[in-house]
């Protein structure tokens, strides 16, 4: 054994950028990611641990007819001999193949729980069993024939198929979705018996546009049903382009229970949508009075789903319930289509329908050729050694006396009838019985069907013709063997605007929002005619108090710019403490709340910052669609006031106050705004809108509210530094 000496120092080193080295580290994991993990093969549909588990099945010979085996022995199997990862995710895979409400056409037969609808996991794979489906067969068929290249395993002790068979389109008809590094993948199920169509449609014109296809293929068909209303428009782009998405909603039907009483039965559930998730959705929805229309929910279902979903009132017309539902809820998904797979060369590419089905035809000639070339090869050997037996038949008697006298029989049998050593070989291990008249007609027979067999092999890969009918037939046969009724409905786009807004069906009842120092908020039904007999948590008081109705959104203003919305009909009732304003939305820590108001459409608000700049802003603009409400002013603000005067009243830190017209401010959505009034020092303090005809009013130090007869000496232009207020002017509220 010659032992090597070491490397000098720092032989094993090599010297190149950090960038480099990163970047050609991290680009073959993203290969690998790609190639071996997320992106299924266009050809076959699979990504590599599902066509590892159906391979192993295949070879522990668990066909339909054979009794199933425990998922734990495939697991292993599948693990040590094909895909060196871990057991929980290549039984994840498996379980998958199982699920008729995952899988348009499930792979494998289940014998257990594999999980439900209901979100619940399987069962532990030492309890469960599986074999093959009938439709797994048909993807392995010919296998075995040679029809696909084969690699060496992980650990080259043996080998798996780089590609199955594949005898229908798997990739469209089970669908598949995954992430790799920059790329992702989500193609939906569809219904093979019109993906066969197609593809007769382009073997009888290969110029078929997408557009005759979707003639055929109108949509996705997905498992679990539902009603698609993403039009034909968009799903035609999707199918041109390869990207795209579509609606998918529950199906539903409303029960009649007499004297103008319904309800409405859920009896099919959007793709992927989990339906106990779902129901604690739309019961968190009418907790928090989100949704308005919604009186009840629950969950009937057995082994058929059966959602319950009562109205509020009967008033309440059945399809306004379910397209407010459709908005607020999962009852409604869009499921993205990103048709990225891998070509036939490995090479990611995104493909369009008519470019997945001529792949998959192409896939198609090719395993016919293949499988056609090792039969030729296996008929050319039979018939081979045939043609010795019919030798061996003609000089019987002397071929007997050979075998009994000659001291090597097999080189004379060469000789003396120009036999093979192949032939030769066959005919010694012929047992001498075999001989029999009977045999000599059984063999003569069997010639000559191979010989016919032979010719129309030959005839078959010599014309490509030929192929793409044989391919024909052989998918007629497929169609047969798993066609099914399409279980997803393709309807007209739905234009969701048309229908009345859920908010129109609140009823519009007055009360009055309170709000506590510390940021606890209620509605008390009606007017609040005492607020002292308000009662709230202990060290905290009334901070504001806001009549308004169920029906109006309340303005928040805050101390960082920010307005936010909330609806009325949302808050807690008058009757406890309310519930934390922090937890209805995204309101920083150290920010405060400035004011809060009932907005009024077409109304009008002064915007002020503690720095002296302020303008008006529209009150619609200022609504805010999310938890994190609408930033309208770039600083820290100090009033939000609605414009009830056409006069404008500051004063500043300084204690000088000015008084100016509201028409010199701008009007604008969000921004700075422009100088109230101008500070040597200091900022703002307070500022107010009044009318000219009433004049302005402010309140002293003792809480008392004082009338200012002169206000107009202080009248002056908009930015001005302004005099010295009256005695006590601090703040006007």
């Amino acid at each position: 054994m010659t032992i090597h000496a070491p490397p000098p120092e720092g032989g094993r080193i090599i010297d190149e950028p950090m960038e480099t080295a990163l970047s050609r580290r991290y680009l073959a994991y993203a290969l690998s990611t790609i190639t071996n993990r997320a992106l299924p093969d266009v050809r076959d549909g699979f990504k590599p641990v599902h066509r590892r588990i159906l391979y192993a099945m295949h070879q522990m010979r668990l066909n339909p007819q054979a009794a199933a085996r425990k998922c734990a022995k495939v697991v292993g199997e599948v693990m040590g001999g094909y895909h060196p990862h871990g057991d929980a995710s290549i039984y994840e895979a498996l379980v998958r193949l199982a699920q008729d409400f995952a899988q348009r056409y499930p792979l494998v037969d289940g014998q257990g729980n594999f999980g439900n609808i209901d979100g619940d996991s399987a069962a532990a794979m030492r309890y469960t069993e599986c074999k093959l489906t009938p439709a797994a067969v048909l993807l392995l068929d010919g296998i075995d024939q040679d029809s696909v290249d084969f690699r060496a395993t992980y650990d080259d002790q043996d080998e798996e198929p780089i590609v199955l068979p594949a005898g229908f389109p798997n990739l469209l008809a089970n669908g598949s979705s995954g992430i790799a590094v920059g790329m992702a993948t989500s193609i939906p199920p569809h219904n093979v018996g019109e993906l066969i169509d197609a593809c007769q449609m382009l073997l009888d014109r290969p110029e078929t546009t997408t557009a005759e296809l979707v003639q055929l293929v109108p949509g996705p068909d997905f498992p679990t049903g539902g009603v698609a209303v993403e039009g034909h428009a968009s799903i035609l782009d999707a199918y041109e382009t390869g990207r795209g998405g579509v609606r998918l909603r529950a199906r539903w039907e409303t029960e009649d229970l007499g004297r103008g009483v319904w309800r409405i039965i859920v009896t099919e559930m959007p793709y992927q949508v989990q339906k106990s998730r779902l129901i604690e959705a739309l019961a968190d929805l009418i907790e928090h009075k989100k949704a308005p229309l919604l009186g009840d929910v629950r969950d009937e279902s057995a082994e058929d789903i059966r959602l319950i979903l009562e109205p509020k009132n009967r008033t309440i017309e059945p399809e306004m319930l379910m397209e407010s539902l459709f908005k607020l809820s999962d009852l409604e998904v869009r499921f993205p289509i990103n048709m990225n797979v891998l070509d036939a060369s490995g090479t990611p590419r995104v493909m369009g329908l008519k470019d997945c089905l001529r792949a998959f035809l192409d896939h198609r000639r090719v395993v016919l050729n293949r499988r056609s070339q090792w039969r030729i090869e296996r008929v050319e050997k039979r018939l081979h050694l045939l043609e010795g037996l019919r030798i061996v038949f003609l000089n019987l008697d002397e071929v007997i006396r050979i075998v009994r006298e000659e001291e090597q029989p097999k080189a004379v049998l060469i000789a003396r009838f120009g036999l093979t050593e192949a032939q030769s070989d066959y005919i010694l291990d012929t047992r001498l019985r075999q001989l029999a008249r009977i045999e000599e007609m059984a063999i003569e027979k069997e010639f000559n069907a191979l010989s016919e067999e032979l010719a129309h092999l030959q005839a078959l890969t010599s014309s490509e013709g030929k192929q793409w009918k044989a391919v024909s037939k052989e998918l007629d046969v497929v169609r047969k063997a798993l066609i099914s009724p399409r279980r997803t409905t393709i309807a007209e786009a739905v234009d969701s605007s048309a229908f009345v807004a859920p908010e129109a069906f609140i009823p519009r009842e007055a009360i009055t929002v309170i709000l506590s120092e510390r940021g606890w908020i209620r509605a008390a039904k009606g007017k609040v005619e005492d607020p002292s007999e308000l009662k709230f948590k202990e060290g905290d008081q009334l901070a504001y108090l806001v009549p308004a109705y169920t029906t109006d959104k309340l303005l928040v203003a805050a101390s960082d710019g920010r307005i936010f919305t909330i609806g009325a009909d949302k808050l807690a009732s008058g009757r406890g403490h309310g519930e934390p304003l922090r937890l209805m939305i995204d309101l920083d820590e150290k920010a405060e709340i400035i004011n809060v108001l009932a907005h009024q459409p077409g109304g009008k608000l002064l915007i002020a910052s503690k720095a002296g700049y302020g303008f008006i802003a529209p009150e619609d603009e200022t609504l805010a669609q999310k938890r994190g409400g609408k930033q309208v002013l770039n600083g820290d603000l100090l009033a939000v006031l609605r414009v009830t005067g056409d006069h404008v009243a500051t004063v500043g830190e300084n204690i000088k106050a000015l008084i100016f017209p509201l028409s010199e401010l701008p009007e604008m959505g969000r921004g700075k705004g422009v100088r109230l009034q101008n500070y040597k020092q200091g900022g703002l303090a307070d500022v107010a809108v009044f009318n000219a005809d009433q004049g302005p009013e402010w309140t002293d130090g003792g809480g008392r509210r004082r009338n200012w007869p002169d206000w107009k000496d202080w009248l002056g232009k908009r930015a001005g530094a302004g005099r010295q207020g009256p005695r006590g002017l601090r703040k006007f509220r």
